[in-house]
């Protein structure tokens, strides 16, 4: 078994609690689904938003999908003049047999734009 990072980020359509939850949550589910990921094969997930987005913390979205025993931590991005406005990112660090090749990044909707190179 190894150590991998997962990826992946989603572009909210307005900066409001509930729109993040949900928005993230698809996020978190489309990383874990197509990966095959448990939730006990999470070691931690960070989070970054970008600064126009205020209503809630990203992690609280994780909680929502009943992940309360993972370490997780919100950081905002960085302030880039141009940048994808309303962007939450994730890195999750998970146990899995998947070769780094084999890893599947989700880049939902517009945000798919940012990593070209990752990107499914």
């Amino acid at each position: 078994m190894a150590v991998r990072a997962v990826r992946g980020a989603v572009q909210l359509e307005r900066d409001e609690a509930g729109h993040m939850g949900e928005r993230v949550g698809e996020l978190l589910t489309a990383v874990l689904e197509r990966n095959r990921i448990a939730a006990d094969d999470l070691i931690s997930v960070w989070f970054t938003a970008t600064p126009d987005l205020h209503s809630d913390f990203p992690a609280a979205a994780a909680r929502g999908l009943g992940i309360v025993d993972v370490p997780l931590i919100c950081a905002q991005e960085l302030d880039i003049t141009g940048a994808m406005p309303r962007v939450v990112r994730i890195m999750a660090h998970v146990e899995t047999d998947l070769s780094k090749a084999g890893i599947s990044h989700v880049y939902l909707g517009a945000t798919g734009a940012l990593r070209k190179d990752i990107a499914q």
